[in-house]
C-alpha cells in the first residue's frame, strides 16, 4: 500500500516498466519462433519458401522448354512422314513419335512436384501466419488495423514507375477484358 504520491508514481513506474519489459519479452520469443531453422534442413522457414519458390519456377522452365522442344520434334516427324514413298519406313518414324510423345507426357508430370513444394510454402506461410496473429494478439488489432490503415493510405500514393507495377491480374480481381480495349479503338 503506497504511503505517499510518490511512493504511489514509483510502484505505477514499476508496474508500467514491467508489463512493457514482457511485452517485448513476448514479441522476442513469437520472432524468434518464425526465424528459428526448422528441424529437418536447419533453415529458416523463410528461406525454404524462396528456395521451393525458386525450384518451382526452375522445373516450371525445364518442363516447358522440354514440352515444347517435344512438340517440335513431333511436327519435324510428321512432315517426314508426309514426305515418305516406302511403307516400311512408316514404322521407325511411328517409333520415333511414340518416343517423343513419351519424353513430352513426363515433362508434364512437373506439377506434382510443384503441387508438393507449393504445399510445403503454404505450410511455411500458415506458420507464419499464425505467429503474426499471436504478435497482433500482443500488440492489440486495433492499433494495428488503424496502423495499417495509415500505412495504406501512404502506399497508394505511388508515384512514376511505381505507379505502373501492378503485375498480372489474379482470376478473383476484376480487370478490363481484350474486349473492352478492343471497344476503345472502335
Amino acid at each position: 500500500m503506497p504511503k505517499s504520491v510518490s511512493d504511489f508514481d514509483e510502484e505505477k513506474l514499476r508496474a508500467e516498466v514491467l508489463g512493457l519489459f514482457q511485452y517485448i519479452q513476448r514479441f522476442r520469443e513469437e520472432i524468434a519462433h518464425m526465424i528459428q531453422p526448422d528441424a529437418e534442413d536447419e533453415k529458416t522457414r523463410f528461406q525454404s519458401i524462396s528456395e521451393q519458390l525458386d525450384a518451382i519456377i526452375a522445373a516450371t522452365e525445364t518442363a516447358t522448354h522440354a514440352i515444347l522442344e517435344g512438340m517440335e520434334q513431333i511436327d519435324a516427324v510428321n512432315a517426314k512422314l508426309r514426305e515418305v514413298k516406302d511403307p516400311e519406313e512408316i514404322g521407325p518414324l511411328c517409333d520415333e513419335l511414340e518416343q517423343i510423345s513419351m519424353n513430352t507426357m513426363e515433362s508434364c508430370t512437373f506439377q506434382d512436384i510443384t503441387g508438393q513444394r507449393v504445399t510445403k510454402i503454404v505450410r511455411s506461410m500458415q506458420f507464419v501466419e499464425s505467429r503474426v496473429d499471436a504478435m497482433l494478439e500482443i500488440w492489440g488489432r486495433d492499433e494495428v488495423q488503424e496502423l495499417a490503415k495509415k500505412s495504406s493510405e501512404l502506399s497508394n500514393k505511388r508515384e512514376g514507375d511505381e505507379a505502373l507495377l501492378n503485375g498480372p491480374a489474379l482470376e478473383s480481381e476484376k480487370s478490363i477484358s481484350q474486349a473492352d480495349i478492343d471497344a476503345l479503338f472502335d
